[in-house]
């Protein structure tokens, strides 16, 4: 073992190190917690370097350890004298505070647990470089995976050797010894970080539970933009650090979306996985996409977002084609998965036209038999899916958080005068919604771009309603879709908000929990649909009645009726399938759009 001291050691005098050095040789019996004259020499060199020292002790009292932090922390490295992770780790360690007092705090209890220690113990130090006192932390009896923390009271330093804090280590080393085996678990605890703050951290720790996260607890820095190399500041990526060591988080969530430098950044000061906004959506989709199109879109999203996280050499990667001082033994590893990610997104890619295809092809026959397409779309977890329950008397998938339904549904609903439409259901719009999953979900959002009718869904009794009502506009227009004809729809009417009422006073009011206001709104649909078509009474020579069949194609409610000098068809046409039926007959017979009377051509 070398005398070396380790941490924060710049700036430091080397006669002052020498000093700290000098801590190696202190010797301690096997039954003596620390020693008054060890503290004292301790607190004068922590005023002298204003810097917090730790020192590692052994169950037998050597100096295992001499660790220098900043002013107002020092970073504890792991140090197990045993393998057993159901066993004390034999060391503890003393450490000191400069300029306050002796009183543990919550980043020290935290590194005890985690750390498994025998002990930990601070000692407070004056301006002048005096010892205030000492207390000790130790682990007690256990509840599942979590100990009791017992805490002394702060002794002056000459009560210190009649301290029986030996006796405690052997008692929570017995208690240790008696817990139960921690249960395997993949829970995540996480530790949420945002420059924004307010409604968007909300939404993402709504998100991060629903993706079967923790929240650990929440880091907030205000700023315009974050850190092109570090997200937060570096003075504030050390209190990350601290943080996330205090509240046990095993992963950090990012509000906004990082890049490759500031995730590897991130992952570099607090030793744990980092994921931005972006990936954590995605994960959510991966886990309720069901159909094979939804599955193939979530693995192009991931690749896309892998490809553009990739760090590597940047623009230097193209002169690695060939030529002289360039070639070499192989492909890098950048290489190697950017080729691979670049060849599995061809294949889904190709999969996903095959997919869009054949979701084409349901559509124009939709088209072809003129039943109208109403879509649900809005925010998120605003009741879309139990509202199409409520109207298809179906059993989808419905759960109080966000993206509960991702793949789209179609369900034809009969209404009561006979004129059915075909209701969708599809993913839930957020704000910020990846450009990457806009892209992929191409096709499936294409059910609200191409229908007759948007039923805008919104949470009645959501104070951000309005906020979420106008992405929910955003994501329309980048889709395309913010022509097509939309009925609002207020849901959750029982905790109607007045001033979510106040905005959208022209909306229906429905629950679709106990189906008020369900009636009234298939009123609205039917008055909606109906505006866009045409009742029509044709009239077929019986020598060419075989076309009525073109009629029965392109209308609905289809009735016919013989006279003595032709067929009369009467149906109803939406005013671009009314145009289709017209291009259909228009070789054989001459369409009178006047009477809708349909003559031979002479």
């Amino acid at each position: 073992m070398t005398n070396e001291v380790h941490g924060n050691t710049t700036g430091i005098r080397k006669s002052l190190l020498q000093e700290l050095s000098a801590l190696y040789s202190l010797e301690l019996d096997a039954d003596q917690f620390f020693s008054a004259e060890a503290a004292i020499y301790l607190a004068r060199l922590t005023a002298l370097i204003n810097r917090e020292i730790a020192v590692y002790l052994t169950r037998g009292g050597e100096v295992l350890d001499v660790i220098v932090g900043d002013s107002d922390h020092v970073t504890l490295p792991s140090y197990r004298l045993r393998r057993s992770e159901n066993r004390l780790s034999r060391v503890r360690v003393i450490h000191t505070h400069p300029r306050a007092t002796a009183k543990l705090s919550d980043v020290d209890i935290s590194a005890l647990v985690a750390l498994q220690l025998d002990s930990i113990a601070a000692i407070g130090v004056s301006e002048a470089g005096a010892p205030t006192g000492i207390s000790a932390g130790f682990l007690g009896e256990w509840q599942g995976a979590r100990p009791e923390i017992i805490e002394t009271d702060i002794l002056p330093l000459e009560r210190l050797y009649r301290a029986p804090w030996m006796q405690q280590i052997t008692h929570s080393e017995e208690l240790m010894a008696l817990r139960e085996p921690p249960q395997e678990t993949n829970i995540e605890r996480a530790l949420l970080i945002s420059i924004e703050g307010g409604f968007s951290i909300d939404e993402l720790r709504s998100l991060a539970e629903t993706a079967g996260a923790v929240v650990a607890d929440v880091m907030i820095q205000r700023k315009d933009k974050p850190d092109t190399a570090t997200f937060f500041g570096s003075g504030k990526l050390k209190e990350l650090a601290l943080k996330a060591q205090n509240v046990d988080a095993t992963m950090i969530i990012a509000d906004q979306e990082l890049s490759g430098v500031q995730t590897h950044t991130l992952e570099t000061a607090t030793g744990l996985k980092v994921i931005d906004r972006t990936a954590l959506i995605l994960d959510i989709f991966a886990q309720r996409a069901k159909t094979r199109e939804g599955k193939v879109q979530v693995s192009m999203a991931q690749l896309k977002y892998q490809m553009s996280h990739l760090i590597g050499y940047g623009l230097s990667l193209s002169r690695l084609a060939g030529g002289i001082g360039t070639r070499g033994p192989g492909e890098t590893k950048l290489e190697m998965d950017r080729r691979l990610i670049h060849k599995r997104y061809d294949q889904l890619s190709a999969q996903l036209k095959e997919l869009e295809k054949q979701r084409a092809l349901q559509r124009k026959k939709r088209q072809q038999n003129a039943v109208p397409t109403v879509a649900l779309v809005g925010y998120t977890n605003a009741g879309k899916s139990s509202l199409f329950n409520r109207l298809a008397a179906e059993n989808v998938y419905v759960q109080d958080q966000l993206f509960a339904t991702l793949d789209s549904v179609a369900r034809r609903i009969e209404r009561k005068d006979g004129q059915p439409f075909l209701l969708v259901d599809t993913v839930g719009f957020i704000s910020n919604l990846p450009t990457d999953l806009v892209e992929a979900f191409h096709a499936t959002l294409e059910e609200a771009v191409s229908a007759d009718l948007l039923l805008i869904v919104t949470d009645a009794s959501d104070r951000e309603a309005v906020r979420k009502r106008m992405t929910v506009a955003q994501v329309l227009e980048k889709i395309g879709g913010d022509h097509v004809k939309r009925l609002e729809v207020l849901n959750k009417s029982d905790v109607l908000l007045p001033e979510v009422q106040a905005a959208f006073p022209d909306a229906s009011l429905i629950s679709a929990l106990t189906g008020a206001g369900i009636e009234a709104l298939l009123s609205r649909i039917g008055e909606a649909l109906s505006g866009d078509r045409v009742h029509a009474e044709l009239r077929f020579p019986y020598a060419q009645t075989g076309l009525v069949r073109y009629v029965r194609q392109f209308g609905s409610g289809v009735f016919e009726r013989y006279e003595d000098d032709c067929l009369i068809v009467n149906a109803d046409f939406s005013k671009d399938a009314l145009g289709q039926l017209q291009g259909a007959l228009s070789p054989f017979m001459t369409f009178d759009e006047t009477n809708c009377k349909i003559t031979e051509v002479s």
